[in-house]
C-alpha cells in the first residue's frame, strides 16, 4: 500500500485513504467495527437487517433518492455483513466523492426506519433466509461454523432467523445503531482518486450528530466439543465440508495455514482438484479454504458429489492428508503455491474496492495499514518444514468435524 495516510479525529473517527493517482475513480467505504458476533440470541441478524434498513430512507431522502442521486451520477451504492463487520460503500468519479460521502452519511446519522418499510424488508430478507436454504453449498458453511462454534457468538448465521427478522421493531434498531454505530466504531476508508484531506474535511462537515462512544466488549471466543452434523435435504447431489479450527488474522501461523490450503486444494493444479477430479471424476466441484476472523479461522475441505461417492472421496482426502503429513513437500509445490497465493493478492488489488476493503481490514484488525511488502515477506518466509510442522497439527487423523447435507442417510466409515 503506498502513500496512505491515516487520521483520528478528536470524536474518535479513523479517516484511512490512498490515493492512486493513475485512476479516475473511487471507493469509499464506512465501516463499523460491528457484526453478528456482537449479537445474541434474541437479536441474531439486526446488524444484517439494518444494513438493509439503512438503504430504505432517511429524514431527508426516499430509498428511491438514495438511490437515484447516486446512480444520476453513474455511481454505484451497497453494503455487507460480516460476522465481524459491516460495511456501506460507494463507488464513482473522483469528482462526484462529496455527494457519495453526503448520502452515507446521511445513510447512517438519520435512518428514518418507518415501521413500513420494516415489515417489507423483513419480508425480503426472509426470502433470502430462503434462498440461503435452497442452496446447499452456501448453507453448509453456516451449518458448518454453527457446529464448530457452538456456543460462542461466532456460531450464529449472518442472516438471523426468520422468527427474529420477523420480530425486528423500529426501536430495537435504533437501540442496536445508538450502542454500535458510535464515533469509534466507525472507519471511513477510501481508495482511488481521493484527496486524504478533503476526506477529513467532509467528515468534519457531514458528522455533525454526536454518535457517541461504545462500550461494547466482544466475549473470548472458547470451543466446545461437537457432534458431526447431519442435515436432510430433498436435493440430489451430497455436500460435505470436513475441518477445523486454525489461526485467526491474529497468528502469524495463518499465513502457514494459508499456503496448506493452496496447496491442498485451490487451483486446478491443487492436489485434490488433481486426486478427486482429474484422475477418479468424482466430483466437479472440491476445494479446501480458509476463512477467516480476528482470532480463530476455519480451515477444511468443500465438495460435493454423488451419495454413493461420498466415502470414495473421504478416502481420497484422507490419503491427501496422509501424504502432506508424512513427507517435506518439493519446494517446487511451495515456490509454486507462493506465486499463486501473491499473484492473487496482486491481481485484486488492481480493484480500488478490494484496496479499500483491504486498508479496512489492516486498520481493524491491526491498528495499521499493514504494507504489502510485509504480506510478501511473510509469504515468502515459509519453509517446506513449516507446511509439514503445520500439515501435522491440522491434518491429524479424527480431528476432524464433519458436515453432511444429503437427502439419503449417508454412513461415513473414514479415519479422518
Amino acid at each position: 500500500m503506498h502513500n496512505h495516510q491515516i487520521t483520528i479525529l478528536p470524536n474518535g473517527i479513523k479517516v484511512i485513504s490512498e490515493t492512486l493517482p493513475y485512476v479516475k475513480s473511487f471507493s469509499l467505504g464506512f465501516w463499523f467495527n460491528v457484526g453478528t458476533r456482537d449479537e445474541n440470541e434474541d437479536n441474531n441478524g439486526i446488524s444484517h437487517f439494518i444494513e438493509h434498513m439503512l438503504f430504505k430512507g432517511t429524514k431527508n431522502r426516499s430509498a428511491s433518492q438514495i438511490a437515484d442521486e447516486i446512480e444520476s451520477l453513474g455511481g454505484y451504492l451497497n453494503a455487507f455483513t460480516s460476522k465481524e463487520h459491516t460495511c456501506y460503500y460507494g463507488r464513482g468519479l473522483s469528482r462526484h466523492i462529496e455527494k457519495t460521502f453526503e448520502v452515507l452519511a446521511d445513510m447512517i446519522q438519520y435512518p428514518a426506519f418507518k415501521n413500513q418499510e420494516i415489515k417489507k424488508e423483513a419480508g425480503v430478507v426472509v426470502d433470502e433466509l430462503n434462498d440461503i436454504e435452497d442452496n446447499p453449498e452456501e448453507l453448509i458453511f453456516d451449518k458448518f461454523e454453527s457446529m464448530l462454534f457452538n456456543g460462542n457468538d461466532l456460531s450464529k448465521p449472518i442472516i438471523g432467523t426468520t422468527k427474529n427478522i420477523l420480530s425486528f421493531k423500529r426501536e430495537d434498531l435504533f437501540c442496536y445503531l445508538k450502542d454500535n454505530y458510535t464515533f469509534d466504531n466507525l472507519f471511513i476508508v477510501a481508495s482511488g482518486a481521493v484527496n486524504h484531506q478533503e476526506l477529513v474535511e467532509f467528515t468534519k462537515k457531514y458528522f455533525v450528530k454526536d454518535l457517541g462512544k461504545s462500550n461494547r466488549i466482544r466475549n473470548k471466543l472458547k470451543l466446545n466439543q461437537t457432534e458431526d452434523l447431519y442435515v436432510f435435504k430433498d436435493i440430489q447431489q451430497s455436500h460435505f465440508i470436513m475441518g477445523k479450527p486454525a489461526f485467526g488474522y491474529d497468528n502469524k501461523n495463518r499465513i502457514k495455514v494459508s499456503l496448506l490450503s493452496h496447496i491442498l486444494g485451490e487451483g486446478s493444479s491443487s492436489r485434490l482438484f488433481q486426486s478427486i477430479r482429474e484422475k477418479n471424476g468424482i466430483a466437479y466441484q472440491v476445494n479446501s479454504f480458509l476463512n477467516s476472523f480476528f482470532d480463530i479461522s476455519t480451515f477444511g475441505v468443500y465438495l460435493s458429489t454423488s451419495d454413493k461417492m461420498i466415502n470414495k472421496a473421504v478416502d481420497i482426502i484422507d490419503n491427501e492428508f496422509k501424504k502432506l503429513r508424512s513427507r517435506k513437500i518439493s519446494k517446487k509445490e511451495l515456490s509454486k503455491a507462493k506465486e499463486y497465493l501473491k499473484g492473487s493478492i496482486y491481481m485484486s488489488l488492481e480493484s480500488t474496492t478490494n484496496r479499500m476493503i483491504r486498508l479496512a481490514n489492516s486498520m481493524i484488525y491491526f491498528n495499521k495499514v499493514k504494507p504489502l511488502s510485509q504480506s510478501i515477506k511473510e509469504i515468502d518466509s515459509v519453509t517446506t518444514g513449516d507446511i509439514l510442522e503445520i500439515s501435522n497439527e491440522l491434518l491429524k487423523e479424527n480431528t476432524m468435524n464433519k458436515v453432511i447435507i444429503s437427502s439419503k442417510n449417508i454412513l461415513l466409515y473414514s479415519a479422518a
